[in-house]
């Protein structure tokens, strides 16, 4: 008996009826778009509601929600900047009412003995400021100070006196340490004769926004990425914490989140070895130029474009675009990029032509529970591939069985009925595994066909359970050869 989801059985009005059923009308594997949501720091001078949602959708609209030069804005800048499909939103923080704004120090002596021009790069933006023959320390202090407030993409505010620039953190937190500044970034730069430059740093920046805030707006809004920048110890265990729940079987609300820190290499072994959450990836320079949360935001934009389009597709050689590298001498090499690995901290080269190049994307994923070295979820691929997996299942499901009955195989369901049994569900995951085999996305079915258990539960009669052995495709990240020569 075929089972009508709109017209009675018993009609007795004479017509010809009709029903329209989309439930079979799909083939092949959903395509999946990413929600992705950024934190941050907006400035007072934001238009935006704090702790409310906004939907982001051009750099010029997140200026105005989140004030120019913002942690938020410049994150959202570089986020749509290299990704212009996923569907993005902010959650702005203000500064916590403890916070502490970093400084900078920039000292200058003189006078200089010739014309030229003071190189600056703040943050990982250039800033030039002329230099006159027998211009004196103060003078080229308070030019340069001119400067910065004309540029209002930096993160920083700026003040000098005696010879001394000072440049402050727009933001309050321990993030705006990190704000880079440097003279003479470019190898034809110079600074002009007569001129000496000291840069130190100066008050520490203290105290970020407590994300537990953030966490509890979100409720259960789903977010595929999310992009962190702060890295203190007590955010990103609030954040690990509330994405374990996440990807629960309940909640089912799948989210990796993506954040940056900067340090030497044994900074970052440091920093690495103390996490082990495979919900979160961190990308680790060594003096880059451009603040953290814009790295965040870049390998975001990357995970969220590229692994989307194929989960399980590496992301080596995928470029960072709009991030400036660090100098040469301080670039790790392979063997520190090795070690980096080890410790859950993703990598990256420089090309010949100066553009930051991703090696390898991982997660902080080291250990079992038991403190066992783990690499189950050591690729981030591998969490995009399952999240994918588990959600084009339960599309499958809802969609070809919305309002199904459930018997057990042997009972004689005439066809069309609205029934479904053990064998049918098996049939079904297995047309789904070879869907998946088709994308690129799991490899022997035959395996996956023995192992395969689907069983009504001995409880509940309206539980059919099932165990699913997919064999998910890897990843070509290492050649090895040996030439074995003859003479």
């Amino acid at each position: 008996m075929i089972s009508f989801n709109a017209i009675p059985l018993d009609i007795r009005t004479p017509g010809q009826y009709v029903e329209i059923d989309a439930s079979q009308a799909r083939r092949g594997l959903p395509v999946r778009n990413p929600r992705v949501l950024l934190l941050g720091q907006m400035l007072a001078a934001g238009e935006a509601d704090p702790l409310a949602l906004l939907r982001v959708t051009s750099k010029q609209g997140a200026i105005t929600a989140f004030g120019a030069a913002s942690m938020l804005a410049q994150t959202a800048a570089v986020f749509l900047a290299l990704n212009s499909s996923a569907e993005v939103w902010a959650l702005p923080q203000v500064d916590d009412g403890a916070g502490v704004k970093a400084t900078k120090t920039v000292t200058l002596t003189g006078p200089a003995t010739g014309a030229g021009t003071l190189a600056l790069m703040i943050a990982g933006r250039r800033v030039n400021v002329a230099v006159a023959d027998e211009d004196t320390a103060t003078e080229v202090a308070t030019a340069a100070a001119a400067a910065v407030t004309a540029a209002t993409d930096l993160p920083v505010t700026a003040g000098s006196a005696a010879g001394v620039l000072t440049l402050t953190a727009r933001n309050a937190g321990v993030a705006g340490n990190g704000i880079d500044v440097r003279v003479n970034y470019y190898s034809d730069e110079a600074t002009p004769p007569g001129l000496a430059v000291v840069i130190a740093d100066g008050v520490a920046g203290a105290t970020d926004p407590d994300i537990a805030d953030a966490i509890a707006v979100l409720g259960d809004e789903a977010f595929d990425i999310i992009v962190m920048p702060w890295t203190s110890a007590a955010n990103l265990t609030a954040l690990e914490t509330e994405l374990a729940d996440r990807w629960g079987p309940e909640r089912m609300l799948d989210g990796l989140a993506i954040t940056a820190s900067r340090g030497s290499q044994g900074t970052l072994a440091t920093f690495g070895d103390s996490r082990n959450s495979p919900y979160v990836s961190c990308i680790g320079a060594n003096g880059a130029p451009n603040p953290v949360w814009e790295w965040a935001a870049a390998l975001a934009a990357v995970v969220a474009q590229y692994g989307y389009i194929d989960p399980a597709r590496p992301f080596q050689t995928l470029s960072l675009a709009g991030l400036l590298p660090p100098a040469e001498a301080a670039r790790f090499t392979r063997a520190e990029r090795e070690l980096l690995l080890r410790d859950g901290v993703t990598t990256f080269t420089v090309d010949a032509g100066g553009v930051v190049t991703l090696e390898r994307v991982i997660s902080m994923y080291q250990e079992d529970s038991a403190g066992n070295a783990d690499t189950a979820f050591l690729d981030l691929n591998t969490l995009l591939t399952l999240s994918y997996m588990r959600w084009s299942l339960r599309l499958r499901f809802a969609q070809k069985y919305p309002r199904h009955k459930l018997a057990s195989d042997g009972v004689p369901v005439a066809a069309g009925a609205a029934v479904v049994t053990p064998k049918v569900a098996r049939a079904e995951l297995i047309a789904w595994a070879r869907d998946l085999e088709a994308a690129g996305l799991l490899e022997n079915v035959a395996g996956f066909k023995d192992a395969l258990v689907v069983e009504r539960d001995a409880s509940d009669p309206n539980r059919l359970n099932a165990l699913i052995p997919p064999d998910l495709v890897n990843q070509f990240i290492v050649f090895a050869a040996k030439i074995q020569f003859r003479l």
